[in-house]
């Protein structure tokens, strides 16, 4: 399928151009909300493959190795651009690295042996409690973080924040996303601003998906089913066309979430989970 493909110019063409929209689509959000564009980049790979001869048993694993290892430099232009706003927290990333990289480590291995349709159904359950409690929770209201009252910017103390954390590394590695689905909901609901909580998540991101991808990598090596041109659970051609785009569109997203109104960010951000949850389910159903 793979030779044939690249006989065609124009069936080649469009398959590179459809590619490289997703990237830009992908590196766009990325930027804009925090997300690694993994959100993106997954089912168009998923349904993209069988042009480029993937089999079907191995397709669902290169399209979240792949997707884990175009967020690596996605996320570094994205949190290079955020941190030049100063909407990085660094406190946070030291506090939640460990876990998240744990969370990482267990999700790698559960993830390939898991259904899909079942973690599927967890992520799209969340995403849809999160936009609405986006869409409806009331200005200055922020979850109690434990043994102290809620201030601005605070995070819970003891074993909820590691739990937290291991939660956002294992979700985020086996749905091949950067983790900002996860955390700025998380963070906002800590009364953190939205831009501080999306430059945060861009570097989350890194954390995710430079540990996630090597792990993908590591344990598809010796599956005798992947396609020439791959390593591990990564496909190196979907890699080369989505990365130029996503690592262009990245700072402009960026720069775009330090320019618009903050509650209009976080609108945005709840509709994107929906329409995110609604995805998920639509192709549970069809599955």
């Amino acid at each position: 399928m793979l030779e044939s493909l690249l006989n065609d110019p124009v069936m080649f063409l469009t398959l590179a151009a459809a590619l490289l929209a997703t990237g830009a689509v992908a590196g766009l959000l990325a930027g804009l909300l925090g997300v690694g564009g993994g959100i993106v980049i997954v089912p168009a790979l998923f349904f993209m493959f069988p042009y480029l001869g993937v089999e079907d048993s191995v397709r669902m694993y290169l399209a979240v190795g792949t997707s884990l290892a175009t967020i690596i430099p996605t996320s570094i232009m994205s949190a290079r651009a955020h941190y030049r706003h100063g909407a990085i927290d660094v406190r946070v990333l030291k506090m939640w690295g460990p876990s998240i990289c744990a969370g990482v480590a267990v999700g790698t291995l559960v993830g390939t042996s898991l259904k899909g349709e079942v973690l599927t159904v967890i992520f799209a359950t969340i995403a849809l409690l999160v936009a609405v409690r986006l869409t409806v929770a009331k200005a200055g209201e922020a979850l109690p973080t434990g043994d102290t009252p809620a201030t601005e910017g605070a995070l819970p103390s003891g074993p909820v924040r590691y739990v937290q954390a291991l939660a956002v590394g294992f979700f985020s590695v086996v749905m091949g996303i950067g983790g900002g689905s996860f955390s700025v909901p998380i963070l906002t609901a800590y009364k953190y601003p939205i831009r501080r909580a999306v430059g945060t998540a861009s570097a989350i991101g890194l954390i995710i998906a430079l540990p996630g991808a090597v792990l993908f990598v590591i344990s598809g090596l010796a599956n005798p089913d992947l396609p020439p041109g791959s390593l591990g659970y990564v496909h190196w051609l979907g890699f080369m066309l989505i990365v130029p785009a996503t690592m262009t569109t990245a700072p402009f997203g960026a720069r775009l979430a330090h320019s618009v109104n903050p509650g209009n960010l976080r609108r945005a951000f709840a509709v994107f989970l929906a329409l995110t949850s609604m995805r998920m389910f639509y192709s549970v159903l069809l599955g």
